[in-house]
């Protein structure tokens, strides 16, 4: 049996269902753990283009997804694990590498994280849930350990 040392859970969220139950899933393993958690919002396509073109102020953004990541830490802070949040532009009109895969991985290199917790495709296709194409990426790609749920 191998020992797992895990400090840091990374779930990546959009708002949908799907990456609700990913973060009840990684403040388990937080939980069971001792670790902290992080959940980094992940901007979809539609998002990141109005930022960008002045369509739509990157505060107004910020306290939309704000909404969402409270919940989590609420819920973190009913387990007692510690939660911080952060927001990534999951597309780039200026660089085709980067989508929510390569941001997702991105940010657990930078932050260190030790397991990632990343939800599955969703069954609706709604344009707002920008982790769809993101679990299949993370899972071939991630170098942590990866659940996806």
């Amino acid at each position: 049996m191998v020992d797992l040392e895990i400090d840091l859970v990374l779930a990546p969220v959009d708002g949908s269902e799907e990456s609700q139950e990913a973060v009840e899933y990684a403040i388990a393993v937080a939980n069971e753990y001792d670790a902290t958690m992080h959940a980094v919002y992940v901007l979809g396509e539609d998002v990141v283009r109005a930022i960008e073109t002045g369509a739509v102020d990157e505060s107004e953004v910020a306290a939309d997804t704000e909404s969402f990541t409270e919940e989590v830490r609420e819920h973190a802070a009913d387990l007692d694990v510690e939660t911080t949040t952060s927001i990534a532009y999951g597309f780039s009109t200026k660089v085709k590498t980067t989508h929510p895969g390569s941001v997702i991985l991105d940010t657990a290199e930078d932050l260190d994280a030790d397991f990632l917790v990343v939800p599955r495709e969703p069954v609706s296709g709604d344009p707002g849930e920008v982790l769809e194409k993101a679990a299949e990426y993370v899972l071939l790609y991630a170098s942590q350990p990866v659940l996806s749920v």
